[in-house]
């Protein structure tokens, strides 16, 4: 349930506006009162694909944040044994000048 999108619980219905000239040649109905033999709309549920390309750019976006901390991780690691190998360098170097 933490990944999956939140679908809208009503889909908006959209608006048509019909500009019709002031003399017309058939008689205008209401649509609530209309007798006409069509199919009436089909309400065959909502579209996921906007959803889709939503969930992709996430998944997109985790992987790369991913890799770049993953790699300024590993620079890190590598920075800290570098330090530490001149470190204990150094130290032989200074401890042996002193003993001779």
């Amino acid at each position: 349930m933490l990944l999956r999108p939140k679908l809208p619980d009503v889909a908006p219905t959209p608006t048509t506006h019909v500009i019709t000239s002031a003399v017309s040649s058939r008689p205008h109905h209401a649509p609530a009162n209309c007798s006409c033999p069509h199919a009436p709309a089909s309400s065959a549920g909502r579209s996921v694909a906007p959803y889709v390309g939503l969930g992709v750019g996430a998944v997109a976006a985790v992987l790369v944040v991913g890799v770049v901390l993953t790699a300024l991780l590993a620079t890190v690691a590598v920075t800290a044994v570098s330090v530490s190998i001149a470190a204990l360098v150094l130290r032989s170097l200074l401890n042996g000048a002193r003993t001779r």
